[in-house]
C-alpha cells in the first residue's frame, strides 16, 4: 500500500493510499480518515460510496464529515467508485464504465474482467482496512450517495450481520426499475433480470433481506428523484417488510454535496450510536 498524501484535520489524520487491486486488477486509490485515540485502541469505521463520476476525492474534500468522525471517533473509509487505468474498457457516457460501475461484479464482455466493485468492497477492501489502520471490523457500518447509496443498501441487505448501522443519501432505490440501473445492470450483469435482484434494494427486501435499522435522506429538489431515485418504491418495500427505517424527505435540497454536507453529521452520529453499542 502506497501512502499518496496525509494530513492533521480536526484533530485526526486524513489520508489517501493506493494499492493494486486483486479484484479489480488495477490499481485502487481510497482515503481514511483516523481521529487521533489512544495507543492499542480500535475505532467503529464508517465506510462510504460515492455515486455517479465520482472518485474517493468528491466526500474527502466536500463530504464534511471529519469533524463528526473525530467527535465520535470514528474511522472513515471512502473508496474509489470503479476500476482505472489505459486498460480499463470505458463507455463515452457518464452513466456507464469509469465513474459508474454500480458496486456489481460484471459477467458481461469486455466489463467482466475488471468492473469487480462488488467483491472489492465486500471482500478486498475490509481486509486491507483490517491490517493497516487501527478498526474494530465488528463495528461497521455503511453509507453512501445516488449509485454508491445503491451500493450501501444493496452490500448491507447481501451481507446480514456485517454492518451495525446503514443509511444512504439519495440512493438508487431500484436499479431494476431506472433508466440508470436499466443500462448498467444490463450492459454488466446481461438480459437476465432475474440476474439483477441481488442488485436491487427493493427486491432484495422483497426477497426477504432485512436490516436492523435504516437512515435515508432525500432532498424533494432533486432533479433525479421521479425518474432515477424512486424513493417511493424503497419506501413501499420497508413498508410491506415491516422493516424499522427512517426515510425523510428534505424540502429544498438537491442531488449535490450541498445537500449531503449538511446531513453527514446526522449520519456520522446515527451510525455512532449503533457501532458503539
Amino acid at each position: 500500500m502506497e501512502t499518496v498524501s496525509e494530513n492533521r484535520s480536526h484533530g485526526g489524520t486524513q489520508g489517501v493510499y493506493r494499492h493494486q487491486s486483486t479484484a479489480t486488477g488495477t490499481e485502487m486509490t481510497f482515503s481514511v480518515f483516523v481521529p487521533d485515540h489512544a495507543e492499542g485502541q480500535v475505532l467503529p469505521v464508517l465506510t462510504y460510496l460515492s455515486g455517479l463520476t465520482c472518485t474517493h476525492a468528491n466526500v474527502t474534500e466536500k463530504g464534511e464529515y471529519r469533524a463528526a468522525c473525530a467527535k465520535h471517533g470514528i474511522v472513515f473509509v471512502a473508496p474509489d467508485t470503479s476500476p482505472r487505468g489505459e486498460d480499463v474498457p470505458d463507455d463515452e457516457a457518464y452513466d456507464f464504465g469509469k465513474g459508474a460501475a454500480f458496486y456489481v461484479d460484471a459477467t458481461q464482455e469486455p466489463w467482466s474482467a475488471h468492473y469487480r466493485m462488488r467483491s472489492y468492497v465486500e471482500h478486498e477492501l475490509p481486509a486491507l482496512i483490517q491490517s493497516r489502520f487501527p478498526v474494530d471490523m465488528a463495528r461497521q457500518g455503511i453509507t453512501g450517495h445516488s449509485m454508491g447509496g445503491h451500493g450501501a443498501l444493496t452490500i448491507s441487505l447481501r451481507n446480514p450481520g456485517r454492518y451495525r448501522s446503514t443509511s444512504a443519501f439519495a440512493p438508487i432505490a431500484s436499479p431494476l426499475n431506472c433508466p440508470w440501473g436499466e443500462k448498467a445492470l444490463t450492459g454488466y450483469i446481461g438480459a437476465d433480470r432475474a440476474e439483477w435482484r441481488q442488485y436491487d434494494a427493493c427486491a432484495l427486501i422483497e426477497d426477504g433481506a432485512r436490516l436492523p435499522d435504516l437512515l435515508v435522506d432525500q432532498g424533494t429538489g432533486d432533479n433525479f428523484l421521479e425518474d432515477q431515485l424512486k424513493t417511493h418504491l424503497l419506501q413501499q418495500a420497508v413498508d410491506a417488510a415491516g422493516m424499522t427505517a427512517q426515510i425523510r424527505m428534505q424540502p429544498g435540497y438537491d442531488h449535490s454535496y450541498y445537500f449531503i454536507s449538511t446531513f453527514m453529521a446526522d449520519h456520522v452520529a446515527w451510525h455512532a450510536d449503533r457501532l458503539k453499542r
